[in-house]
Formats: structure tokens, sequence, C-alpha cells
């Protein structure tokens, strides 16, 4: 499972530095994104995607759980309705069975569209540096390497500002 680092500069040029330090540092591009304010133009570094900027993953996950409690309970009350339309009825484990699915896919989906919109909770205690200029960047590193480029941030670039990883980097139990 890969870590996201954060870590704040001071300008779109210290980016693009620290851009090209990584890659060195044999980064893959793929895995460092770039996040500042609308009115900061960051040229040609890869700005951050949509899964990083709003609550996506998590608008979904919640949709579909709550889309399967509801489908289930929708497939409670059909089988409660009287079936003399027509002749054969679905046995009780099939009916609950499609309409859990259905409400776990309608669920997620119009969350998740709706989630689009809400911007990231991790990315609060980042917007007043962002609305002053500066650039988040996010770097994804497999947790094997995550002590390896904290290091090599800290060492070759003192300007930026390490704001923890996600999942945390603590040990929860001692």
């Amino acid at each position: 499972m890969k870590r996201r680092l954060y870590f704040l500069l001071p300008g779109v040029n210290s980016a693009r530095k620290m851009m090209d330090d990584l890659l060195l540092a044999r980064v893959n591009a793929d895995s460092i994104h770039f996040l500042g304010s609308p009115d900061t133009p960051l040229g040609d570094l890869p700005e951050a995607t949509i899964t990083e900027r709003s609550d996506l993953i998590e608008g979904w996950e919640f949709g579909m759980g709550m889309g399967a409690l509801l489908g289930f309970t929708l497939g409670l009350i059909a089988l409660l309705v009287p079936t003399w339309w027509y002749t054969m009825p679905l046995p009780t484990a099939t009916t609950l069975l499609i309409c859990t699915f259905v409400g776990i896919l309608v669920g997620g989906l119009m969350t998740a569209i709706v989630a689009t919109n809400i911007p990231n909770a991790q990315f609060k205690q980042f917007e007043g540096q962002i609305a002053e200029g500066q650039i988040l960047m996010i770097v994804l590193a497999p947790f094997h390497r995550v002590h390896e480029i904290r290091q090599k941030v800290e060492k070759t670039h003192p300007e930026a500002a390490y704001w923890g990883t996600w999942p945390t980097d603590h040990v929860i139990f001692p």
C-alpha cells in the first residue's frame, strides 16, 4: 500500500526543482502531484488528481454502505407486496440479493458524484498556506521508501515543510 507524503513548498520554482530531484531519486513521475491556489499557474507540473483533491473515495464508500442498507430494506418491502399480478415470483434470497446489489451500485455512484465537489478533508490544514501562494506537493510512495524520500527532500530542500504522511507514519500500538 502506498503512503501519501505532504510537503509545502514556497512557490512554483521550488516545486519544479523538487520534481526534478525526486525524478533523479527514481520516484515515478506518476506518483508526484502538486496543488496550488486557482490563481497560481502550475505550468507543466502534474496537478493533483480528482481522488486527491476531493472526498470521492470516502463518499463512494459511504454511499455503498448506505445503498446496501436501503436496498436490503427495499428488498424486504418488495417481498411483503403481494405478487398477484404475475405468476412466478423470484425466490426470497434472489430478491434480497438483487435489491442489495442495485442499492450498492446506485448509492455508491450517487454519493461519488456528489463527493467530487467536496474538498478533501485532509486539505483543511493547508488551506491558508495554499491561499497565500504556497504549493502542496503530494508524493505517493511505497511504505519502504517513505523515510528515504522524506530525508532526501529535507536534505536537498530545507525550504520544504514536511506536513505528514497519510495513512499515518506512526505506530498506533506500542
